[in-house]
């Protein structure tokens, strides 16, 4: 089983280009379900059914998790096992029929404009690194981009004249995402004045780099945006999607139309980017229960 899912992760790599947080996603998902089956006797996928996932799912709910992660497991095993009956290793997929369970529509967080303000002000650009902060922070807000990307951003992949970065979403795929002009001013300091004092290896392609002069990781600037949302006293979970979102809504309230907001963002599916239509029209609610006198 475990050189099954080894072959299968190999193949959505190879064949599928997914993202390595993605791979990492199902790896952790089907690991978690063959040693559900080990914990039964099970070692063979071939003799597993639909009633073994059943009780794997109502294993997973059992252990308190949320709906939204019973139903990525259950993606997960049907892409696995479709895998198998494409390999010819299984005649059928026993997930394939299979429906997740019904996840309750979850609004995501948003700061408000005055929020975004005041993080953005907490960088101390006196010093080096408070200069690549506070340009990490403005570009991740003026863009949207997804914290991978921006970590994965290379010097070359900025075009500061223009105010312009391309990015790699999901799965590969470019896009050219437009960037305002104070985040072009704060990321432009950091090249002139910054960088150059921070890597030690001249060939380093990486916008964003650790105090050792290497590439920025995810979890690096997930502490970074931390130590500011607590300095900002912003209360509440405050992560690097936040500012994504915050973008996306922040757009929409200012008149973008929809579709621009979806190719910014690099949705494939225009019905992802709608989330942020009902963000904006709660909070029109909002403004006319305060403000209208027989609300």
């Amino acid at each position: 089983m475990e050189q099954l899912l080894k072959d299968f992760i190999y193949y959505l790599s190879a064949e599928k280009g997914l993202a390595k947080n993605t791979l990492d996603s199902y790896q952790r998902d089907l690991r978690t379900y063959l040693r559900f089956l080990r914990g039964r006797g099970i070692n063979m996928l071939q003799t597993t059914s639909r009633s073994e996932i059943v009780s794997y799912l109502l294993f997973l709910r059992q252990k308190g998790l949320a709906p939204s992660t019973v139903s990525r497991n259950l993606a997960s095993l049907r892409s696995f096992y479709q895998y198998l009956v494409q390999e010819r290793i299984l005649a059928e997929n026993p997930a394939a029929e299979m429906e997740s369970p019904k996840l309750g529509k979850k609004l995501p967080r948003v700061l408000t404009a005055k929020e975004i303000e005041l993080l953005l002000l907490q960088p101390d650009t006196t010093n080096i690194v408070g200069v690549r902060d506070k340009a990490m922070l403005e570009v991740l807000y003026a863009s949207g981009i997804r914290v991978s990307e921006l970590v994965s951003l290379n010097v070359q992949d900025l075009n500061t004249q223009v105010g312009i970065l391309r990015c790699r979403g999901k799965g590969g795929k470019e896009r050219i995402v437009p960037i305002g002009s104070m985040a072009v001013r704060s990321v432009q300091h950091y090249l002139d004045h910054c960088r150059s004092k921070i890597v030690k290896n001249k060939e380093e392609k990486a916008l964003f780099v650790n105090q050792h002069g290497r590439r920025l990781t995810r979890q690096g600037f997930w502490k970074i945006l931390k130590k500011y949302v607590q300095k900002a006293k912003i209360k509440g979970e405050i992560t690097p999607h936040t500012i994504r979102h915050s973008f996306a809504t922040h757009l929409l309230e200012n008149g973008a139309d929809l579709r621009s907001v979806q190719e910014m963002l690099g949705h494939a599916d225009i019905s992802t980017t709608q989330i942020y239509t009902q963000i904006t029209r709660r909070k029109i609610k909002e403004v006319y229960d305060q403000a209208h006198p027989r609300a």
